[in-house]
């Protein structure tokens, strides 16, 4: 989820003709006509910000809840509170897939790669540097 007061970066399949764009199915019928972009009215979205997400889903969806936890760190001492749920079929998933790889991408080769394991990240020394 993103904040509503940042600029919106659009991502190559947004900008670029001919690429398919998240909305539409990929492949060679789905390219735009050269110089043709996507329109997107986005003055309803509802931004909000989540560092939880469970996918579940059944043969025909995908379903994909989003939350707050109040320590995103370790195991939540508290129940998390979903506040967003995304339901879709497969084919918007894969899509959904291939653009946030894409921007996974792109951030990595501009800021470095992120750790996803919380116990690489952690720094020991950072922690008695806290105690004192």
């Amino acid at each position: 989820m993103s904040n509503p007061d940042s600029e919106h970066q659009p991502l190559a399949s947004e900008q670029e003709p001919g690429r398919a764009s998240p909305a539409q199915p990929a492949g060679p019928s789905a390219e735009q006509p050269a110089g043709q972009q996507v329109q997107i009215d986005d003055s309803k979205v509802m931004a909000s910000y989540a560092n939880f997400c469970r996918v579940t889903g059944t043969p025909e969806e995908l379903i994909v809840d989003f939350g707050l936890s109040k320590n995103p760190m370790g195991p939540p001492g508290e129940k998390i509170e979903i506040t967003q749920r995304l339901i879709m079929n497969f084919y918007t998933a894969k899509r959904l897939l291939a653009v946030l790889q894409m921007a996974v991408q792109r951030h990595e080769q501009t800021f470095g790669v992120l750790e996803t394991d919380i116990q690489r990240r952690i720094r020991p020394e950072a922690f008695r540097e806290m105690r004192r």
